[in-house]
């Protein structure tokens, strides 16, 4: 048997190497970039202020007890250890806000009882002071239908 020499092949991989990058190239510079989803505008739903007035209650009632219990119209929002008072404060800013976008006045009527501490009154104060709401008063005997 005879051996058939083949001749050795070369295969020159410079142009190939050239043409893939040509074509990089030309693909980069045609394709067109994809907009994330971070870049689309997108609004969620808020609060709408109103053209008319509507009628929601215009007063909130906090009633102090003896003991130092905190009322907010026949609601418990603070016991008498509670200084900060958390909830009537949240409690508060929701209605200065729905009193706001109903274009109105926010007001409280605060109804210590005679026994109530001072401290506890200046407790209420603050927290309607820390809700923004300024239109406070006072009640009197008379208001609870007393003679």
């Amino acid at each position: 048997m005879r051996k058939i020499e083949h001749p050795q092949i070369e295969l020159q991989i410079a142009p190939m190497i050239d043409v893939c990058f040509l074509l990089l190239f030309f693909y980069i510079l045609t394709s067109k970039p994809v907009k994330p989803e971070a870049d689309i505008s997108m609004s969620l739903p808020g609060t709408v202020a109103q053209e008319e007035s509507v009628d929601i209650p215009d007063e909130q009632r906090i009633a102090i007890t003896d003991a130092g219990q905190i009322v907010l119209n026949d609601l418990v929002v603070g016991e008498p250890g509670d200084i900060k008072l958390p909830k009537l404060v949240k409690t508060l800013e929701r209605f200065r806000e729905a009193a706001d976008a109903n274009k109105s006045t926010a007001l409280v009527t605060l109804d210590a009882t005679d026994a109530a501490k001072h401290q506890r009154l200046v407790d209420v104060l603050n927290a309607c002071a820390e809700a923004g709401i300024s239109g406070v008063t006072f009640a009197d005997a008379t208001e609870e239908g007393e003679p």
